[in-house]
């Protein structure tokens, strides 16, 4: 059975871009347009790794990792921040909520899926 994903972006591009690189590598996608639509849309199902953007409207990706993490169905669910902030100040921020991995904007899909594979046990 395939591997659920939930890529969190504000760009409706970038999800694709992604859920592209995602599908091709046999995972299945749950696409959310910020941290608040994406809180919607956990309803218990198995998520195996969350992909999020920081800097969203409604909801950033900070508050919304920290959030996750209060849920007892998701509170070891590994997340990627994907994102264009590199400052160390904002890897940290993320860190310190439960992110596991920051990858920087622009990104090769390969690096991507190099994170993912890394955080997704078979």
């Amino acid at each position: 059975m395939a591997k659920t994903i939930m890529v969190v972006d504000d760009s409706a591009s970038l999800r694709q871009v992604v859920g592209i690189a995602l599908k091709g590598a046999g995972y299945d996608v749950l696409e959310a347009c910020d941290g608040r639509d994406a809180l919607s849309k956990i309803n218990g199902q198995k998520i195996h790794l969350i992909i999020s953007d920081v800097n969203m409207p409604n909801m950033d990706g900070i508050s919304f990792v920290q959030e996750v993490k209060k849920m007892a169905n998701y509170r070891f669910t590994p997340i990627i921040m994907l994102t264009t902030e590199s400052q160390e100040a904002k890897k940290q921020q993320g860190q310190a909520a439960g992110a596991k991995a920051w990858v920087v904007k622009p990104f090769q899909p390969a690096q991507m899926l190099a994170a993912v594979s890394k955080l997704i046990m078979p």
